[in-house]
């Protein structure tokens, strides 16, 4: 190949102006595989972010769900250690009761709790008393 003919044959590629001719686009002509006119971009835009807006909200309800299922359960485990520990000490008092019983001792609130159990001194009369036949 001559390349004094390659200089001719750009200086016959200029404008009137004297700028060279070229493409301002790079590339092929037409429309370009894998992509999307506008307005389909703009639509698929569109749903893109109404996904993620719907997926911040559904994040931010299971959240609130989260945070109340763990404040109820706190409550019931607090509840239940006041129950427990009421529980402790009537157990300790009864077990205490139990100790001066067997050491032959009425131990102090033992009339209080026959009471509340409905057995009083007049009960005892109905458990000495034989049965008639």
């Amino acid at each position: 190949m001559d390349f004094a003919g390659f200089d001719m044959m750009q200086a016959d590629n200029t404008d009137q102006d004297g700028s060279r001719g070229e493409r301002k686009e790079s590339g092929k002509r037409g429309r370009k595989p894998g992509r999307k006119a506008e307005k389909s971009d703009m639509r698929a835009k569109l749903a893109q972010q109404m996904v993620l807006e719907r997926s911040r909200q559904s994040a931010r309800e299971c959240r609130a769900r989260k945070k109340l299922r763990y404040q109820y359960l706190e409550e019931l485990v607090a509840d239940r250690e006041k129950a427990v520990f009421a529980l402790r000490e009537e157990l300790e008092k009864y077990s205490q009761m139990s100790k001066e019983l067997a050491q032959n001792n009425i131990p102090q609130g033992m009339d209080d709790l026959l009471a509340e159990m409905g057995m009083t001194q007049a009960g005892n009369e109905a458990f000495d008393s034989k049965p008639s036949v």
